[in-house]
């Protein structure tokens, strides 16, 4: 990991001597973070980079995952489609595994932190177990604009009993009797996944990687989910083949938590068939570097997801000056401003054209990665990410309504 220093060149001085005065009033004090997967998705990758962070600047972190089978993943994944709005059926058989699963989760995770961050549903249950005087936030990453009734319900006799609760969204909160707070989540400029590469560095990764220059490249990155519409990536880029010359590559892999993911890389394979010009390639979830060649080589990086949390490999691909086409869905308009720092769609039409267009307008296409690469710069950045937790930390700590206002 690099030195906090070192963050200054992206960040600015200012952003982390202030970091640095917040986490000054926490040192000493664990903080217990909770997730289900240590590798593959958004949340396991920042914490991954969060929590020595979190050492250097004398805290105490633990990361602890939450383990099941796959019929608990299955379940979980049931819940997480329905919070997104994906109608689900859930028998009362499917709740009792999950509350037998927490109750083994329990009896093995050692819970015992001044502060916890407990990401997203497949833990939310361990708050059967909160320590006395300790500080218990759940960190919801999932777009609940539309939530399934009967599961979020079932979730919310949870939620209800935590200190506070964290949305990426003002359009995700919902009727709660603890205070909400929007901290959207960030990328870590420093990374292999985001730093800088040479160009001998790119040509040699995609070389290995078998995929060709000789045509403009149309990326997604994302795992294979129905949610990411891959399906329709397909769709709108073959729209566009008569008109234009380029080459579609979706990249992506599973998550341990995840059990549709072969399904739907089966289903993607099917629908590129026939096409010499769309590349699929499953990567391992550590494939860091490669994901980053493959976004610097990129002309246009696409995010058409259907829901989305968030969608981190928008801010990815910005902070890389790369023109971004996503769905006007969820957290991905906190990080484009259509026609000014990218491009909002919600139909496969719509993406089709934008594509068409900024492969046909390559000035204005510089123009929106420019400008979308300043506004991560501004906003969603690890150092920024941190501070708002630690903020939060010390308010919850200090007990006063009107202490600070996130």
């Amino acid at each position: 990991m690099p030195k906090i220093e070192e963050y200054a060149a992206a960040a600015g001085a200012n952003a982390i001597e202030e970091l640095r005065g917040i986490a000054s009033r926490l040192r000493g004090r664990t903080i217990l973070n909770v997730n289900s997967t240590a590798v593959g998705g958004g949340v396991a990758e920042i914490l991954s980079r969060m929590v020595p962070m979190m050492t250097e600047l004398g805290m105490k972190p633990r990361w602890e995952l939450v383990k099941g089978g796959e019929d608990f993943y299955a379940v979980t994944k049931k819940f997480h489609n329905a919070l997104h709005g994906t109608p689900q059926e859930l028998t009362a058989s499917d709740f009792q595994l999950y509350r037998d699963t927490m109750r083994a989760n329990l009896e093995a995770l050692d819970l015992d932190a001044d502060i916890a961050l407990i990401h997203d549903p497949q833990p939310a249950g361990l708050i059967d177990r909160k320590p006395p005087g300790a500080k218990w936030i759940w960190r919801c990453h999932i777009d609940l604009s539309n939530r399934q009734t009967d599961v979020w319900d079932f979730l919310r006799g949870y939620v209800s009993r935590y200190d506070a609760a964290v949305i990426s969204s003002p359009s995700f909160s919902q009727d709660l009797p603890v205070k909400q707070f929007m901290v959207p989540p960030s990328i870590d400029p420093l990374s292999d996944k985001n730093r800088e590469l040479s160009p001998q560095e790119i040509s040699d990764i995609l070389d290995r990687l078998g995929i060709p220059l000789d045509k403009p490249l149309i990326t997604q990155v994302s795992r294979f989910d129905r949610l990411k519409d891959p399906i329709g990536v397909i769709s709108a880029f073959r729209k566009i083949q008569p008109y234009v010359t380029a080459r579609l590559l979706l990249v992506g892999g599973t998550a341990d938590d995840d059990p549709e993911g072969a399904q739907v890389l089966s289903e993607v394979r099917a629908a590129a068939e026939g096409n010499p010009d769309i590349i699929i390639l499953c990567l391992p979830p550590t494939s860091n570097m490669e994901i980053n060649a493959i976004q610097r080589a990129s002309s246009l990086i696409l995010q058409k997801s259907l829901k989305e949390g968030f969608g981190l490999t928008v801010s990815e691909a910005l902070w890389k000056g790369k023109p971004v086409i996503a769905g006007a869905v969820g957290g991905i308009p906190l990080q484009i401003t259509h026609k000014y720092s990218g491009i909002l769609t919600r139909t496969v039409d719509g993406t089709a054209y934008w594509m068409k267009r900024l492969l046909h307008e390559p000035e204005y296409a510089k123009r929106l990665g420019e400008n979308g690469r300043e506004h991560v710069r501004d906003n969603f950045l690890l150092t920024r990410h941190l501070r708002d937790y630690l903020l939060l930390a010390l308010y919850l700590e200090s007990g006063r309504r009107d202490f600070i206002h996130l």
